[in-house]
């Protein structure tokens, strides 16, 4: 691979949306890159290890604040494997109250479906448990 890539060669070589550099260049996830003569961006190995970063935390469920705080502890030099074991294990928190949550949607929905005769009447058992509960 070059040494520098373009925002579209960068997009294509991370499998993502060329808004999506646009974005994170927006919002300061990767930072000013160098021009071509003729103005075009050029996004450095680091620019390109650093987004490639950012998308598998986003991929894993981060949100864009808690990858600033990571990229921004990587940044400083000033973090411990301990800081980034927490912060994994409280987004496994979240995530799994998140999937707990959602078990409880399921079983809900599906007591609420379990009562349909799917009969050929507007009279519908999901409809009239929704409109009394």
């Amino acid at each position: 691979m070059r040494a520098s890539l373009k925002r579209t060669g960068l997009a294509r070589h991370l499998g993502c949306n060329i808004e999506t550099v646009r974005y994170y260049e927006t919002i300061g996830i990767i930072g000013p890159t160098d021009r071509t003569a003729s103005g075009h961006r050029l996004y450095s190995q680091a620019d390109i290890d650093r987004l490639r970063f950012a998308l598998r935390l986003r991929d894993l469920g981060f949100c864009l604040e808690e990858v600033r705080g990571l990229l921004a502890m990587v940044d400083g030099g000033n973090h411990t494997c301990g800081q980034v074991a927490e912060m994994a294990e409280t987004h496994r928190r979240n995530i799994r109250r998140k999937l707990d949550d959602l078990q409880r949607l399921e079983t809900s929905l599906a007591g609420l479906i379990a009562t349909c005769h799917r009969g050929d009447t507007p009279d519908c058992a999901i409809l009239n448990a929704l409109a009394t509960q």
